[in-house]
């Protein structure tokens, strides 16, 4: 998935393409890396090959899944 070489630092925005899952890097280390939600909330660990640098369509899928909700409930 992504170039073991290559490390995300800490801050960047990260996705993880196991669990479909946007994060933060909190740590990098070994061969994981620490991620947690944009909006806060548990940690996770993720292996470096199944992370790769968020996109934008990684950025904006999560609030307009969550708008269309909101829509199909006339909200």
């Amino acid at each position: 998935m992504s170039d073991p070489s290559a490390e995300l630092p800490v801050g960047a925005l990260a996705y993880d393409t196991e669990t479909n899952a946007l994060g933060v890097v909190m740590e990098a280390y070994r061969n994981y890396y620490a991620l947690r939600p944009p909006r806060g909330g548990i940690e996770w660990d993720a292996p470096r090959d199944v992370i790769r640098p968020a996109t934008v369509v990684d950025q904006i899928a999560p609030v307009l899944a969550e708008r269309n909700a909101n829509s199909r409930q006339g909200l």
